[in-house]
């Protein structure tokens, strides 16, 4: 099923583009109950895609689900087709939350929504669900191969054994080479970079990568993400905490997020379930059914 694809204004004027994947109810639906919940009042499921992707990174899994949720994608600022702000304090995480708080009031002003995030859209997820201007408007989380960075900078400081956190830091290298003057850039703009993080996707996950899927201002504007929120967010982690049903989920071949990171936080998110599942890091994309089918386990046993 195609999208109909759609913009909001954010707090600053950024133009987000978003797609909504309102079924039609005469092909998707051939009965009036669908998962326990009437075709013209379907959950809205809102899915933020991580670094260097686009919101089409969700399609297979919004096929999937079409008819268990009015599925909503957006592409984050900097990617696809919404802005593309230059400074690099646009991209803070509290400008993203602005950003998804316009998408929700687009697609969901009064009704709370399912969130589902991969990557660096789980780092934002964790933003929004612990965050007090958003309480009462999510109501569930499924996280994929993203971290709080509360959590990881508490994880860095305090986790036992010492011998995760060193793992994890050797997982974590790409970070630093992100925070290097020009050359990030210069390798996206001339192409070597593509090439190196293509044969990296195919050894992590096992199938061919998504870089044709991607624009270089994927690439490029991105960087920002890390840049403005990760070192300081995690020199000075905050105690930001939770009560929305959480659902991490960690693939146990992911070669950027260790599962310990992505699990031990239930000091964080009481409301804690915790799956380890085959696959890589770019789950989304290479099993999608897996994916659909943690989302509709976790969502009804919240209905029960």
């Amino acid at each position: 099923m195609r999208p109909s694809a759609q913009a909001t204004t954010s707090n600053d004027g950024t133009r987000i583009a978003y797609y909504d994947y309102a079924p039609d109810a005469a092909e998707a639906f051939p009965r009036d109950d669908c998962n326990g919940w009437q075709r013209d009042d379907l959950p809205v499921l809102v899915c933020v895609h991580g670094y260097p992707d686009n919101a089409r990174l969700w399609e297979p899994v919004a096929r999937e689900l079409a008819g268990a949720f009015r599925v909503v994608t957006y592409d984050v600022r900097g990617a696809g087709e919404s802005g593309q702000p230059r400074e690099r304090s646009a991209y803070h995480l509290d400008r993203l939350e602005d950003d998804f708080r316009a998408v929700l009031e687009a697609v969901s002003p009064e009704q709370p929504v399912h969130l589902l995030a991969h990557d660096w859209g789980s780092i934002q997820a964790w933003h929004f669900v612990t965050s007090e201007r958003m309480r009462g408007r999510i109501e569930s989380f499924v996280s994929i191969s993203g971290p709080s960075l509360d959590h990881a900078g508490f994880f860095i400081r305090r986790h036992r054994p010492v011998r995760d956190v060193i793992r994890q830091l050797l997982h974590s290298w790409y970070i630093y080479y992100f925070h290097l003057p020009w050359l990030p850039e210069n390798g996206w703009k001339r192409g070597w970079a593509h090439r190196v993080f293509a044969r990296l996707e195919r050894s992590a996950d096992g199938l061919p990568s998504a870089t044709g899927e991607r624009s270089l201002g994927d690439y490029v504007n991105g960087l920002n993400l890390y840049r403005e929120n990760v070192f300081p967010r995690m020199i000075r982690p905050g105690e930001r905490t939770t009560d929305v049903p959480v659902l991490a989920v960690s693939p146990e071949n992911d070669v950027f997020v260790s599962t310990p990171l992505q699990t031990d936080i239930a000091r964080w998110a009481p409301n804690l379930t915790v799956k380890v599942v085959r696959g890589g890091h770019w789950m989304p994309r290479n099993d999608p059914g897996l994916v659909a089918r943690l989302v509709l386990e976790h969502t009804r046993e919240l209905a029960r």
